[in-house]
């Protein structure tokens, strides 16, 4: 069995890299294969607001993303740089800027690129969508 790490790198409604990334996820860890995390850059952190709001008769990524990662303990991690910078804002950061909103929830965390390099040193794969 093969160690992927998952690069999400489009938004989660305006292209289906974000969808594709999501459904190649699930195959892989429903086939047995281990993700080592997914990492949210550029418009991928898009993925993670809690203030997406799909309509009712369409998919919901986000909450996809979620049930994925409470099922399988899956880490969802944005980089914090592409976040901030795309007004996504997690409670800590919120309260470190003095800001009194955030807009990303939990399971999902911030991290930076080292993130992502310290993943790649234990996986076979990287799978960039």
């Amino acid at each position: 069995m093969s160690k992927f790490i998952i690069q999400v790198n489009g938004p989660a409604y305006s292209s289906s890299a974000s969808y594709n990334a999501y459904q190649f996820s699930k195959s892989a860890l429903e086939s047995g294969h281990e993700i080592i995390r997914v990492f949210f850059y550029q418009d991928g952190v898009f993925n993670t607001s809690g203030l997406n709001s799909p309509a009712s008769d369409e998919f919901d990524l986000t909450r996809s993303w979620i049930e994925l990662s409470e099922k399988y303990r899956l880490e969802l991690v944005n980089c914090v740089s592409a976040a901030l910078r795309r007004g996504i804002i997690s409670e800590t950061e919120a309260k470190e800027n003095q800001v009194s909103h955030w807009n990303m929830q939990a399971p999902f965390t911030m991290g930076g690129l080292g993130e992502l390099v310290t993943g790649l040193e234990s996986a076979d794969r990287l799978v960039s969508f």
